[in-house]
Order: C-alpha cells, then sequence, then structure tokens
C-alpha cells in the first residue's frame, strides 16, 4: 500500500545533494492528508527519508527538468519530475540534529513531511530558544532559534527597503528581552543597539534606554568623550593632515598629558611604564590647542626669548589666544619664536573651528566626561560603560541620527572599541563579555562597514566577528545592501535572516556566505512576502521559510511607508514651515514650538 505521503524516491547521490525521481502517482501538485491539503513539490519545502530507526530530512532547493541528473543514460526519464534536495539534518528518536550520520541509497523513499514531523522538530521548547515567528508553510508550528548560538556565532538580517527589515529587528530584539507571553525568560540579557536613522526609540522604549545627541522627554544625552577614541583618527577629523615631526611632537605633547593625569588622579590599573599614548586617559583638547597655538604666534622682546611680548593675556577655557606684538622685519625686538615651532597654523585653526562647533558637543564637550585644563574629569569610563550597558533595562539604544557623517565612521569606531575593550578585559568579573554576554546589532551596516572603507568602525567589527565568541561579544550585522559590505565581516555571520533581496548582487553576497548549499531556496528571496524571512545558519534547527511575527502597530519601528493616496486625499490643513525649519535646527523631529 502507498503511503499518501509519498513523494518519490532517491535516483541519486551527490554527496548532501540528492536527486529525487518523483512518484508517478502523483497526479497534482496538491496532496490531501488528515484533512489537510499539502503543495507538492515546492522549493523551500521539507522531505523525510525514512533509514529505520531514524529519518533524514532535506530541503527541496530545485524543481523541474533542471534537477534532472546530468548522468542519467536512459533519456526517456528525463523530464520534469525531478526534484534536488539537500539534506539539512536527521531524527533519531525524538530528537532533531543538524547534520546526517548515514547517507540514503538509490531507491530510498522520499516523503512529504506533515505538521505531524513539523511539530517532532520545532514544537517542543528547549532551552535559550526564542520565538521568532511562524512557518510560512504551517502557521500553526512556531518557528525559534537557539540564543547562544545567535549571539556567540554572530548573525544577519538582510533585506531590500520595505522587505520588513526593522520590524524583523525590533520583534527579535522584543522576544529576547520580554520573552514569550510577556514572562521574562532571559531578565540578565544585554543588547546594544546602534541606530542610524532613530527608527527604534519608538519600538522599544518600554524595554531600553534610548541616548540621543538632542534628547527628548525620556531620553538621555549621547556623549562620547573625544579622550576614548583613538588619538590618531581623532587628530585627523579635528585637525585635517598632519604628519612626520608635527604630528610625532602633537603625539608625545599629549602623551605627557596622560602621563600627568595618571600621576594627579586615581585610575584603576594603570602602569605608567606599559601606558601608550592610545591609552584611554583624559587630557585636556583646549590646553593643547592654546600651548601648541602660543608656540605658533608668540613673539619675544629679548634675542634669549625669555621675554614674552604678549599685550593681552588669552584664555585657554575660552579658546582666547595670547595677543602678542607682532614680530618686527628687521633684527631688533620684538623677535619671532624659532623654538618649536611646528608650521601648523593652518591645523590649529581648524582645531579651533571644529572646538567652536556646536554639532560636535556630543564629542568634543561631553558633559561630565569634559576634561578641565589640568585633564581632571568629573566622570570616568565606568559611568559610561554603566550608562550604556549596564543599565537595568535590556536594551540600550545609541540613536546617532543626529551625528554628523563626516564623524559617524570614527564614533561608530570609538563606540564599539570602549565596549569590547570593556568587555575583553573584564571577561572573568560579573559585568564582564564571558558572564554577561552583549550583543551589539549594527544598523545600516553597509554605510560604515563597507568593502573599500579603511576605518576605525570597519577594523573593530572585524574584531568582533573574528574574536567576539571567545570573550562574550556578538554581533547583528543589518544592512540593505550586503554586496557593499566586508566579505570577512559578511562570512563569519554564521545565522542569516534573509528578507526580500530584489538584487542579484546582494542575492549572490548572502549565497556564498551560506554553509549550506542552498541555492534554489535563495532564489526565492525576491518573492518573499514582507515579513517574511529565510533563516539558515547556525541558530536554525533547519533553513526554514518563517513568517516574523509582527509587533503591535504602536510598537513598530518608524521605518513604515507613508500612505500617500490617504494623506493626498485629505483637504489641507492651515500650517507653515516654521516648524520643520525648528525641528531641522533641533536636529530633533518632535520638536514643538512655543506657544
Amino acid at each position: 500500500m502507498t503511503l499518501p505521503t509519498l513523494l518519490g524516491h532517491v535516483g541519486a547521490v551527490a554527496g548532501a545533494s540528492l536527486s529525487i525521481r518523483q512518484f508517478e502517482g502523483l497526479s497534482s501538485g496538491i496532496a490531501i492528508i488528515g484533512g489537510r491539503s499539502y503543495r507538492v513539490g515546492q522549493v523551500g519545502s521539507f522531505v523525510r527519508i525514512p533509514q529505520g530507526y531514524h529519518d533524514l530530512y532535506g530541503v527541496i532547493s530545485e524543481v523541474g527538468a533542471s534537477a534532472t541528473p546530468e548522468a542519467l543514460v536512459d533519456q526517456t526519464n528525463r523530464g520534469d519530475r525531478w526534484m534536488t534536495v539537500q539534506l539539512v539534518g536527521e531524527c533519531v528518536g525524538t530528537a532533531f540534529e543538524r547534520g546526517i550520520s548515514q547517507y540514503p541509497a538509490i531507491n530510498d523513499e522520499v516523503h512529504l513531511v506533515t505538521d505531524q514531523d513539523l511539530e517532532s522538530i520545532y514544537g517542543e521548547e528547549g532551552e535559550g530558544q526564542v520565538k521568532v515567528g511562524r512557518l510560512a508553510g504551517a502557521e500553526s508550528i512556531d518557528v525559534r532559534i537557539d540564543l547562544d548560538k545567535l549571539v556567540t556565532r554572530h548573525s544577519a538580517v538582510l533585506g531590500s527597503t520595505g522587505s520588513g527589515k526593522s520590524t524583523t529587528v525590533s520583534s527579535l530584539l522584543s522576544a529576547i528581552a520580554t520573552g514569550d507571553d510577556k514572562k521574562k525568560q532571559f531578565p540578565s540579557s544585554r543588547i546594544l543597539l546602534l541606530d542610524i536613522h532613530g527608527e527604534y526609540s519608538v519600538a522599544l522604549k518600554d524595554r531600553a534606554n534610548v541616548f540621543r545627541v538632542n534628547p527628548s522627554d525620556g531620553q538621555k544625552p549621547l556623549q562620547i568623550p573625544f579622550w576614548a577614541v583613538g588619538v590618531t583618527e581623532m587628530l585627523h577629523f579635528l585637525m585635517g593632515n598632519v604628519e612626520g615631526k608635527a604630528l610625532s611632537s602633537i603625539l608625545d605633547t599629549i602623551m605627557e598629558r596622560k602621563l600627568a593625569v595618571s600621576e594627579a588622579g586615581s585610575f584603576e590599573g594603570i602602569d605608567p611604564f606599559a601606558m601608550t599614548v592610545e591609552t584611554p586617559l583624559p587630557f585636556s583638547l583646549h590646553q593643547l590647542w592654546f600651548d601648541l597655538n602660543d608656540k605658533e604666534v608668540s613673539t619675544f622682546l629679548d634675542g634669549a626669548r625669555t621675554q614674552p611680548a604678549i599685550e593681552e593675556e588669552g584664555d585657554a577655557a575660552q579658546l582666547r589666544p595670547h595677543k602678542y606684538q607682532p614680530a618686527s622685519t628687521t633684527n631688533t625686538a620684538p623677535y619671532h619664536n624659532n623654538r618649536g615651532v611646528l608650521s601648523i597654523r593652518r591645523q590649529l585653526d581648524q582645531l579651533r573651528s571644529r572646538m567652536l562647533d556646536r554639532q560636535f558637543d556630543f564629542l568634543l564637550h561631553p558633559g561630565p566626561w569634559e576634561p578641565g585644563l589640568d585633564g581632571a574629569t568629573e566622570s570616568d569610563l565606568p559611568d559610561l560603560l554603566e550608562d550604556w550597558v549596564g543599565s537595568n533595562q535590556p536594551i540600550s539604544i545609541l540613536d546617532l541620527s543626529g551625528i554628523p557623517s563626516s564623524v559617524l565612521d570614527q564614533l561608530i569606531g570609538a563606540i564599539l572599541n570602549v565596549v569590547y575593550e570593556a568587555m575583553v578585559w573584564g571577561r572573568e568579573t560579573p559585568e564582564g563579555g564571558r558572564q554577561r554576554p552583549l550583543l551589539v546589532v549594527m544598523e545600516e551596516a553597509h554605510r560604515y562597514l563597507g568593502r573599500d572603507s579603511d576605518n576605525l568602525a570597519r577594523d573593530m567589527v572585524q574584531r568582533i566577528v573574528k574574536e567576539g565568541r571567545k570573550f562574550g561579544v556578538g554581533a547583528m550585522i543589518v544592512s540593505q545592501r550586503p554586496s557593499e559590505i566586508d566579505e570577512t565581516i559578511l562570512s563569519q555571520c554564521g545565522t542569516f535572516i534573509s528578507l526580500r533581496l530584489s538584487n542579484s548582487a546582494d542575492r549572490g553576497k548572502v549565497q556564498a556566505a551560506l554553509s549550506d548549499s542552498l541555492s534554489g531556496l535563495m532564489d526565492s528571496l525576491p518573492v518573499l512576502r514582507t515579513g517574511e524571512a529565510i533563516i539558515t545558519g547556525e541558530a536554525a534547527l533547519l533553513p526554514v521559510r518563517c513568517r516574523i511575527s509582527l509587533p503591535p502597530e504602536n510598537r513598530r519601528p518608524s521605518s513604515g511607508d507613508p500612505r500617500v493616496s490617504e494623506a493626498w486625499s485629505q483637504e489641507r490643513k492651515d500650517s507653515t514651515y516654521a516648524r520643520p525649519v525648528a525641528a531641522w535646527r533641533a536636529q530633533d523631529p518632535s520638536f514643538e514650538l512655543e506657544e
């Protein structure tokens, strides 16, 4: 008696790839089993191959004439009744495992996978699993992913604009932070979200602390101490091109200031003999500018250059230089300074201009982390880390929408450097990476992780994806253009949540990075519905097509499309453009004009 689930028989075996000859008794593309209809031979659907006491499972990747084995001699067997199946795992008893311990034989039966079979794989909720949605072909069955492997082996959420990428990230982070049915499954979860466009504040506001350059109600100010950023990168941003003797002299001066601060302050763990200029210790930019500028413009009343020709005292705190008597054009007083001059007047003018530019206050005037003229600060890096990743909320959102694009790469690199170094060196402490792992979510990753990028952000993310597993730091790369992301970074992602991708180059990038040879399954990426994803990799039991669980309307990211027809069909309201301009100037879309 032929079982109603029979699809066909194994015709050829090539490693994990099987060619399946469809059962001739299948007269239609629909099978009725247990009162439920199943589509037969759909790309992306599962098949079961009984092997005595256990079953092999595979995914259909190709259907039709192109799936016919090339080695067939009898041309009458060629045609459209063939399928290509990629083996992905096996069930021994009731336990499902990725990978296979044996291969099927020629003419072994291949069966359609029913909901009952899928329940045996996905039905039981195991430890450390997070529900992300439901099977696209069997929406009564939940899809869960392994949180341990999602974080430690890194992941990527990829999809074209409008595919539901931001909503997927929001839903996934909410599931981790809140758990199923409002039950906090992971109360000590720790997630740092770099939000480039300010999309997630509303969606995650009840389970996140939001940091923003121009904070609104309930948000905290985003402040990043310049002295925690790599010194060389920061000098390049502040002063432009400085090379050779001038650069060495400036770095020596900064090193002297840091040594002085370390001796005067109480910074735990500092060894003066092991310090470098990159050691994250505060120093005063105001005083550095004042002293360097003074050497460039000073004049003297005596030939020995011991009596400065000062007409008006300057003020380092106000970035006001000393005013000197003009130097004589003859060999008489006042004399030019001839000691320590670096010929960097233009670079120093740029430094002063940056420090006076209010849009960089979050970096150059970072509140309690801004050094005084003596280098002392009110707060130190432990307070910064406590704010970012040590609060009582599971998620911290760094809203970078108000950050100038000219400094975005350096700042993201600086943020990651501060957090990663703390997690690595403090890995054996209660708040270190091994005892309380950290997931870093990077939105719009293609903007700063490009293949041709040469910046601190890309270097830091490469370190995280290569080494982070050992230290409890995981990365989630979120992007609409995977073809533009550095290959090293994408190849280290163990789990892919792939939403609709229309561009062939982007699909090819995803396909090349996958360990499973599921080319047929990846070919369905252009036709996925909004909010539907193919989940593959280490955190998924099987490569699966999943409908992502949607959060309520008021809990979704601010990334949806405007309703054009609805908006244009309404009568215009009396309004002016005063508020849009005020919001632009305030760098705050929720800005309200005073009555």
